[in-house]
């Protein structure tokens, strides 16, 4: 009886220090949303009255629809490269018999723990001689550096899984190495890369530090002109873009999470 009320007083100790530390995280992130329907024309909590004017105002300013359809731009190009990189580099490190395995592994998950800040400077000076800053093909490039990581983890967690049987009697069936790639492989690991490519496209579309380096003065990203209006024109339109990209981050993870039910 004994033990089992400390493994009850165990438990619920653990799970009341992860519940107030997910409030931490979250509480401050979701107080955005009444920040961005208030009346006032500045930021304020609570919210004095109730109007959607601030998210009328997004809408209507071309500089940050601009920004909006510049980093969507960028994120759908980024998901394409990074997912078709990221599969490849996840069917050879788990298939493949590649040198310094460990090596290459490590190098392609580098930018994962490398601080983005050390990664944009280096970025920043290799693309300048190259006139690639500000362009979005320098944008697309930097970006799936960044995206690659998740999609091998996710892929190659999966290829891991599967039962490498399958593969080899569609060779003995006569196909290629390709051909069984498209007829079994992806197929059957297709949760995972669509999984994989959400997280390219968010890691992409939420870019901050990178995209403050690689932006010109024309092609801005979103994340990019927020810090710039957060620093010269604090107002509660900041709070309606940052409600709406919550929203957005929700809904697409969402997508993927009921994608891969409805595949299983």
């Amino acid at each position: 009886m004994a033990e089992t009320l400390a493994k009850w007083a165990a438990r619920s100790a653990i799970v009341l220090v992860v519940g107030f530390i997910l409030a931490l995280l979250i509480v401050p992130t979701l107080l955005v949303i009444p920040m961005s329907v208030s009346s006032t024309s500045y930021l304020r909590l609570p919210p004095s009255g109730f109007s959607l004017r601030w998210y009328q105002a997004y809408f209507e300013d071309a500089e940050w629809m601009a920004a909006t359809w510049f980093s969507l731009k960028i994120a759908a190009l980024t998901t394409v490269t990074a997912t078709i990189v990221g599969v490849m580099a996840a069917v050879a490190l788990v298939r493949g018999r590649v040198p310094a395995h460990k090596t290459v592994q490590a190098l392609i998950l580098a930018p994962l723990i490398i601080p983005h800040i050390i990664v944009a400077l280096a970025l920043y000076l290799q693309f300048a001689p190259m006139h690639l800053v500000g362009t979005t093909i320098g944008f697309v490039l930097a970006h799936t550096a960044l995206a690659v990581p998740y999609v091998v983890l996710i892929v190659s967690a999966a290829l891991s899984r599967l039962d490498q049987s399958l593969e080899m009697a569609a060779r003995n069936l006569g196909a290629s190495p390709l051909l069984a790639f498209f007829e079994v492989t992806a197929p059957l690991t297709a949760p995972a890369i669509f999984a994989g490519a959400i997280f390219a496209f968010l890691a992409s579309f939420d870019e901050t530090i990178v995209s403050f380096f690689l932006s010109g003065v024309d092609n801005k990203t979103l994340t990019r002109k927020l810090f710039e209006d957060i620093d010269f024109n604090l107002s509660p339109i900041i709070a309606a873009i940052s409600t709406i990209v919550i929203v957005a981050t929700i809904a697409v993870m969402s997508v993927g999470q009921i994608a891969r039910k409805a595949a299983r």
